[in-house]
């Protein structure tokens, strides 16, 4: 008994209702246009001719003008915010930079044409069957002095029939209205949803937003990771010779302030980017900053020597990334590795040479050791597998090759990325020589930070 009145309790069913009488609603215009020029073609009818007979052939015939309608008119929103809220079905939405097509076209037209006819139907049934149905319920007493069905009809125990009756025609309309809401919600995905086209502009928008998160993990991880191997670093070696050596203390502490500054920086950029363009937006650093990276890792106990050639052939994209490329280099060399730091980066035939090298003094050689790794590998200790892994993801997206391994005298990280216009690929037997050497404009040693 509950399943059978469970229906007729469901605010869901009402809300469907409703949406079918929106539908007939929605048709009457093109219902009152159609009679209007049934008028104008027949307008003397035949005598006795009821305009009810006519109805039937109306509501055919604006069915087309329904259907080229909704091929036009902006009407998508609508049906998708009325199968939402008042069918309850689950229709996805396309992306909004995606322009209408005419297959999206089409669809829509047969949903808002299967909408208003079943609504239509739906809205005339309800229309006659309420007063009918009240009409029985009251003929045991009034009879049928209008003379509807039969003026023979009395009221009195002879009619008692007609509220049982009036009752059943009331429930037979309930579940009318619950087969065609229920057709309607199960129709309206795959007539309003996203088309093969949509999915697969929602299947790019995902995955950029994903890269985009990827990207966003990365800066994160070399900026401020770098940051904050610097800041220890700098402030071991500033605390070592505070007494003895106030002036390299004094340069340490500037060291450290300028990495955390640079670090702000790009976390500013960072939650700029986060907040769609709600922060300040700073450009990225790239090649052209690399001697002030350089210069916040040098002082302290950790020198590094610098080779740098001519680097403003190298084209934006490839600078940005190959700056994270070093800095995550340099964080490793600073954080696992021990001794002096050399960096060289330079452009040969059209390649961009980069080369970040720290020597492993004895107490420090139980790393694994052995031939250099092509594409990557662990760290000095092990420890930098996952610094590594986010160099090699980075060149390898830019189509070059990287190098990574220690002989127990050194640890090397080796970076070739081919510029646009160069005459051949990085082959697989192809080993880097350290970059800089050799390199275009290049300008020598460098200075060693105190």
């Amino acid at each position: 008994m509950n399943r059978v009145l469970a229906p007729l309790l469901d605010r869901v069913t009402y809300r469907r209702w409703a949406c079918l009488i929106i539908g007939g609603a929605l048709l009457m215009p093109y219902m009152m246009a159609g009679e209007v020029a049934t008028a104008l073609w027949r307008p003397t009818p035949d005598v006795g001719d009821p305009l009810l007979s006519v109805q039937p052939l109306i509501f055919i015939g604006v069915l087309p003008v329904v259907a080229v309608s909704g091929l036009f008119l902006p009407v998508r929103a609508f049906e998708v915010a009325a199968a939402r809220t008042l069918l309850g079905a689950a229709v996805e939405t396309p992306p909004s930079s995606v322009r209408r097509t005419w297959s999206e076209r089409r669809r829509t037209a047969a949903w808002f044409t299967l909408h208003l006819a079943i609504g239509g139907v739906a809205s005339g049934v309800t229309l006659a069957m309420v007063p009918f149905a009240v009409w029985l319920a009251l003929l045991p007493l009034s009879g049928d002095h209008l003379g509807l069905v039969d003026r023979g009809l009395r009221g009195g125990w002879a009619t008692a029939w007609g509220p049982p009756a009036g009752l059943a025609v009331l429930v037979c309309l309930l579940f009318l209205a619950i087969g065609a809401g229920a057709l309607l919600a199960r129709l309206a995905p795959a007539f309003l949803g996203p088309s093969a086209a949509d999915r697969l502009a929602l299947a790019r928008q995902a995955a950029h937003r994903l890269a985009v998160r990827n990207r966003l993990a990365r800066e994160l991880h070399d900026s401020v990771g770098h940051a904050l191997s610097v800041v220890t670093v700098q402030a071991a070696a500033a605390g070592r010779v505070l007494d003895r050596d106030p002036a390299a203390a004094r340069a340490a502490l500037e060291a450290i302030e300028t990495s955390a500054r640079s670090a702000l920086d790009e976390l500013d950029h960072v939650i700029g980017v986060l907040r769609e363009g709600a922060g300040r937006a700073s450009p990225e650093p790239s090649l052209r900053d690399l001697p002030a990276l350089l210069d916040t890792a040098g002082p302290g106990d950790r020198p590094v020597t610098r080779r740098l050639g001519d680097l403003s052939a190298v084209p934006p994209v490839i600078s940005r990334e190959a700056y994270r490329v070093v800095q995550e280099a340099l964080t490793n060399a600073i954080r696992h590795g021990t001794g002096p730091i050399e960096v060289a980066a330079g452009v040969r035939g059209r390649v961009l040479e980069v080369c970040v090298r720290n020597e492993v003094r004895a107490t420090h050689r139980r790393g694994p050791t052995g031939p250099r790794r092509r594409g990557g590998g662990g760290g000095m200790t092990g420890r930098a597998g996952h610094g590594l892994d986010g160099i090699r993801e980075r060149v390898t997206l830019l189509g070059g090759r990287m190098e990574a391994g220690g002989d127990g005298e050194a640890w090397r990280v080796e970076v070739r990325v081919p510029l646009p216009g160069a005459d051949a690929a990085l082959h697989p037997g192809t080993r880097a020589e350290s970059a800089g050497e050799g390199t275009d404009g290049d300008s020598g040693e460098g200075r060693t930070g105190t």
